[in-house]
C-alpha cells in the first residue's frame, strides 16, 4: 500500500517533465485568454448566432506522482461568441476545489487519474473533480462535467465559476455521468453515476430530470463489475448501460496503481430497463469483450432495440488502459468502428446481442441532430481518419482524425467527407441545425482544426450539405488549444433565456 506523503508542500521551481503527454500539442498552454474579433476567412453565416463551449484538460501543474495522463487536467473553458458573422473567444479555468487548494501551494497535491491513494496528506476528503470532460445547457444552467466527481456550474457570459452542483440536493451520487442524454420533446435529462457508493464499488445510480432541472426519477443497481461507463444511450422506452472490460480493483488502487485496465476475460454486459423503469427491471445482454468510449444514439421499435456507436474490439486507448497481464493489445483490435448493436428486451436476460460493423474505418467522436436523440436517427457525423495525410506523432488514435465523415444509417453507407490537408487534425465536431425548421442533419459543423506546421488551431465552419466542398469559413487563433474532450452549441436565445 501506498503511504501518503506527509512533507510539506515543495517551493522549488515549477517544470513539466519531458513526456509525451506534457510535449508537442499537449504542452500545457494554462493561458485564460480574451480575443475580440478573430480573424477569418471567408463569410461566416449570419444564421449562427449562439455559444460554441468546449472544454479540456489543461494542467495547471505536473502532477505529482512524476506521471500522469491527458484525462487528468485542469478543466480549461472556451466559448466561441457567434454573432451577425462576427466571432469572438473567451477561455477560463474551471475554478475547482482541486485547483484552488493547488494554486495555494503553488504545485500538484492530487496525484494519479482517479486514485486518491496518491494524494497529499493535506488535501484528504476534498473533491479532486476536474471538471474537464463535457458541457452541458439543461434548465438554463451551463454544467461542465467529469465523471468522477459531480458537476460543476459555471456563468455562461463570464464563465466564472459558482461551484459545484447537486440540483438542489437531489442528485445524492457523488459522480454524475460526463454524457448526460436529453429527449428534445420533454427537455428530460437523463444521467448516472457509477462508482456511486466509492472507489471500486459497482453501484450504479440513474436519474431522471425534468426540464427544469428537477429530479423525476431516480434508481439504484449494481453493474456485473465495475467498468469505465463513458457514455450511455436513451431510447423513447428504454436506456442502455454499457459494462465494459476496463476495469479497476480497490487493492491496486490502493497499492499506488492506475485505476483502469483492460481486461479481455470478461465479457460486454449491456444493461436494460425501461426508461423509467425499477432495479428488478434490468436485464442483462452479454457478448464478446468490447469497448465504446462514444454512442451517437439508440432507438427501439417495439421491444428491439438498436444501439449505434463506435466500437472496438479492444480498448482504443492501450497507452493508456493497458492489460491486466501486461500482454501487449493487438493496435488493430484498438481501432473504434461505426458499429449497430441490436438486442430484444423482450429476450429475457443472460441473452446475447447482435452486433455489426457498419464502417470499417476509424472513427471517434460520433454525434447527431440533437433533435432527433432517443427517436430513430438517420444521419450521423464522426471524426475519422483517411491513411496517408494523417499527423502521424503521438497518440496513434486520435491524432490520425484527419477528416470528418457523414453516414447515413439508412443507407448504411457514408454520403459526405471532408478531408484535412497534410499535417492537419481535427478535434471533436459539434453541429449546429440551420434552422429549427431544417431537415435532420441540416446545418453546419463547427471544429477545431490542429495546423502541426505552425501549432496553432484554425475554428472551421463546415456546411453539412456538401463536406467535400470544404470550409465556409476558416477562423484564426493566434493560440494553441490544448486537445479538448467534449463541447456543446447553445443558441443565443437560450442563453439569454437562461
Amino acid at each position: 500500500m501506498t503511504t501518503p506523503s506527509t512533507s510539506s508542500p515543495s517551493r522549488e521551481g515549477m517544470r513539466f517533465p519531458d513526456q509525451l503527454m506534457y510535449s508537442g500539442w499537449e504542452t500545457p498552454s494554462r493561458v485564460e485568454a480574451d480575443l475580440f474579433e478573430i480573424e477569418a476567412d471567408g463569410e461566416i453565416p449570419r444564421d449562427l448566432r449562439g455559444r460554441y463551449y468546449q472544454i479540456a484538460p489543461d494542467p495547471a501543474f505536473p502532477n505529482r506522482t512524476g506521471n500522469d495522463i491527458p484525462f487528468n487536467g485542469d478543466g480549461m473553458l472556451r466559448m466561441f461568441t457567434f454573432a451577425d458573422g462576427h466571432v469572438d473567444y473567451r477561455s477560463r479555468y474551471v475554478q475547482t476545489e482541486k485547483l484552488k487548494l493547488e494554486r495555494a501551494a503553488r504545485r500538484s497535491l492530487f496525484g494519479a487519474y482517479r486514485n486518491p491513494y496518491t494524494d497529499h496528506y493535506t488535501v484528504a476528503g476534498s473533491s479532486r473533480g476536474a471538471a474537464n470532460t463535457n458541457v452541458v445547457f439543461h434548465a438554463g444552467k451551463l454544467l461542465v462535467l467529469k465523471e468522477d466527481a459531480r458537476a460543476v456550474r459555471v456563468d455562461t457570459d463570464s464563465l466564472e465559476t459558482y461551484g459545484e452542483w447537486d440540483f438542489d440536493g437531489a442528485v445524492t451520487s457523488p459522480t454524475f455521468t460526463a454524457h448526460p442524454r436529453v429527449d428534445p420533446a420533454t427537455g428530460e435529462m437523463f444521467a448516472f453515476g457509477y462508482e456511486a457508493k466509492g472507489l471500486a464499488s459497482r453501484d450504479i445510480a440513474y436519474y431522471v430530470l425534468d426540464a427544469h432541472g428537477r429530479v423525476l426519477h431516480e434508481v439504484w443497481f449494481q453493474a456485473p463489475y465495475t467498468s469505465l461507463i463513458h457514455d450511455f444511450v436513451v431510447t423513447q422506452d428504454y436506456v442502455v448501460f454499457p459494462v465494459q472490460p476496463t476495469t479497476t480493483d480497490l487493492d491496486r488502487l490502493k497499492a499506488g496503481g492506475p485505476h483502469w485496465l483492460w481486461d479481455p476475460a470478461k465479457e460486454t454486459c449491456l444493461g436494460v430497463m425501461p426508461r423509467y423503469g425499477t432495479a428488478d427491471q434490468i436485464r442483462w445482454y452479454r457478448g464478446p469483450a468490447r469497448f465504446a468510449y462514444h454512442y451517437f444514439n439508440a432507438y427501439n421499435e417495439g421491444t428491439t432495440i438498436h444501439v449505434d456507436g463506435c466500437v472496438a474490439e479492444a480498448q482504443p486507448a492501450p497507452f493508456l488502459y493497458p492489460d491486466t497481464l501486461g500482454k501487449p493489445q493487438d493496435i488493430t483490435k484498438s481501432v473504434p468502428r461505426i458499429t449497430r448493436w441490436t438486442l430484444d428486451y423482450a429476450a429475457g436476460d443472460g441473452k446475447g446481442f447482435e452486433e455489426r460493423v457498419l464502417q470499417p474505418e476509424l472513427a471517434e467522436f460520433p454525434l447527431i441532430d440533437d433533435r432527433v436523440e432517443t427517436g430513430r436517427h438517420r444521419v450521423g457525423f464522426t471524426a475519422a481518419r483517411v491513411l496517408g495525410t494523417e499527423h502521424d506523432g503521438g497518440d496513434p488514435i486520435l491524432r490520425g482524425l484527419n477528416s470528418i465523415l457523414r453516414y447515413d444509417f439508412d443507407k448504411q453507407q457514408a454520403t459526405g467527407q471532408y478531408v484535412l490537408p497534410a499535417h492537419f487534425t481535427f478535434q471533436e465536431p459539434v453541429f449546429v441545425p440551420r434552422g429549427d425548421d431544417a431537415p435532420e442533419g441540416d446545418g453546419y459543423l463547427l471544429a477545431l482544426a490542429n495546423n502541426w506546421t505552425t501549432m496553432l488551431n484554425d475554428l472551421l465552419i463546415l456546411d453539412t450539405a456538401d463536406l467535400a466542398a470544404g470550409p465556409l469559413a476558416t477562423l484564426h487563433l493566434p493560440l494553441r488549444l490544448r486537445s479538448g474532450i467534449h463541447g456543446t452549441w447553445v443558441p443565443e436565445h437560450l442563453v439569454q433565456a437562461g
